[in-house]
């Protein structure tokens, strides 16, 4: 794994281990309020939406940059699924 590729898994890691401790505290403070969150994983229409958005920067991501932009285009995949699995 090149420096650029490593950098992106661990700039990718960071981001969600920061959406994970959200939905601790969320869950803290109010229990049952994770299973909204991450309501998205049992949506399909949010999966399909966030499948088809991974898919398409997965190709242009590994076009442009490789290793780094498919972890890019994962994690934009999931942010997009998250965002329209909460929208409800």
């Amino acid at each position: 794994m090149d420096a650029a590729t490593a950098a992106a898994v661990v700039s990718a890691a960071v981001v969600l281990a920061a959406l994970t401790i959200r939905t601790a505290v969320a869950e803290l403070r109010q229990p049952g309020s994770a299973r909204g969150q991450w309501r998205f994983l049992r949506d399909p229409g949010a999966l399909t939406a966030a499948g088809i958005t991974a898919l398409l920067l997965g190709v242009v991501g590994w076009r442009q940059a490789a290793g780094p932009g498919l972890v890019w285009a994962l994690l934009a995949g999931v942010l997009v699924g998250l965002a329209l699995g909460t929208r409800r």
